[in-house]
């Protein structure tokens, strides 16, 4: 009995073990057919106004958004949300996005506007089941968003940690979006101590690992960071490039840094005055706000550090440019 007991208990642990290892062996092989980096779209076109021509994003950039409150610097993700999830046919490119709120500043609500808006621009009405029609678009735009909240640089690598299941068996998730990457920053900092790299550690972490989401993934990261200084407004295009590469420059830890492939420089131009020129309106002359963007690039394919600076204002129907 005790040799038959014994036998039977090394073929159960032989069995669990082949079960585990081929099991392992499939996700790995799933893994690996599903997060092939040529797999994933290089996103170098989802803001052409953004971006010089030779210094946009390619597959594995980091993108921040730097600037005071106030800047415009979450519309442009709305914005952005709105050019992936949105059907082709509305002028979008049909991907995933992960939208990662650390501020709980997402405001669905408004998300929800702006695509119903784009989406009643870009659609015919003639036929009579169009309300239908866009509902069920509108809801298939939503389901290509994956919203995560976090409270703190804990869960924020948490997070992390779970996106790359995520990105290994869903090969449509293509941008990351991180509102904001310095939200934990003065709660670290008192958390860390006398200690420098104490302060810095928990976002060190974070940066490491999604460093490696991005080299083995090779997805689009594209976060905000508020800036700790009062920033200028009404600056000249010579100004804004002087401000942008001296006054301001990253208070983050180097790791976090060293990912930055783009800096889009967020502030608030001078209000302007515009009034409507269409016959028979009786909409009266108001104060529109205009924000600047100064987006400086670590490179180009002609190998220099090129720059770009546009700006836009914020209506009901999302970011409109400018400029294009």
């Amino acid at each position: 009995m005790v040799m038959s007991s014994h036998s039977s208990f090394t073929v159960k642990t032989k069995t669990r073990a082949e079960i585990k290892l081929a099991s392992e062996e499939r996700i790995k092989n799933m893994g690996e057919s599903a997060a092939r980096p040529g797999d994933r779209r290089c996103l170098k076109d989802i803001e052409p106004r953004l971006f010089s021509d030779d210094g946009r994003p390619e597959q594995g950039g980091v993108v921040e958004l730097y600037g005071p409150e106030g800047t415009g610097k979450t519309e442009l993700l709305y914005h952005l949300i709105c050019r992936c999830v949105l059907p082709k046919s509305a002028g979008g490119l049909e991907l995933d996005v992960m939208f990662v709120d650390t501020d709980y500043s997402l405001d669905m609500f408004r998300l929800v506007s702006i695509l119903d808006s784009r989406l009643n621009k870009a659609l015919p009405k003639s036929s009579p089941s169009a309300g239908s029609d866009e509902e069920a678009l509108l809801r298939s735009c939503l389901s290509r968003l994956l919203v995560v909240h976090c409270s703190s640089s804990a869960q924020l690598l948490l997070t992390l940690h779970f996106l790359e299941n995520s990105f290994s068996s869903r090969p449509s998730l293509e941008l990351l979006l991180i509102d904001s990457i310095s939200a934990f920053y003065w709660l670290d900092r008192c958390e860390g101590g006398p200690s420098f790299s104490k302060q810095e550690e928990k976002l060190s972490k974070c940066s490491d690992l999604l460093s490696r989401l991005l080299r083995d993934y090779r997805i689009t990261v594209f976060a905000t960071c508020h800036s700790i200084r009062r920033v200028q407004t009404g600056l000249s295009s010579s100004a804004s490039l002087s401000y942008s590469s001296d006054s301001d420059r990253s208070y983050l830890c180097r790791s976090w840094q060293r990912l930055v492939t783009h800096r889009l420089m967020c502030f608030r131009q001078e209000a302007a005055n515009n009034t409507s020129d269409e016959a028979g309106s009786s909409i009266q002359q108001r104060i529109q706000q205009v924000f600047r963007v100064h987006c400086i690039s670590s490179f180009s394919s002609s190998g220099s550090k090129p720059y770009k600076t546009n700006s836009f204002y914020v209506t009901d129907a999302g970011v409109e440019f400018t400029s294009v």
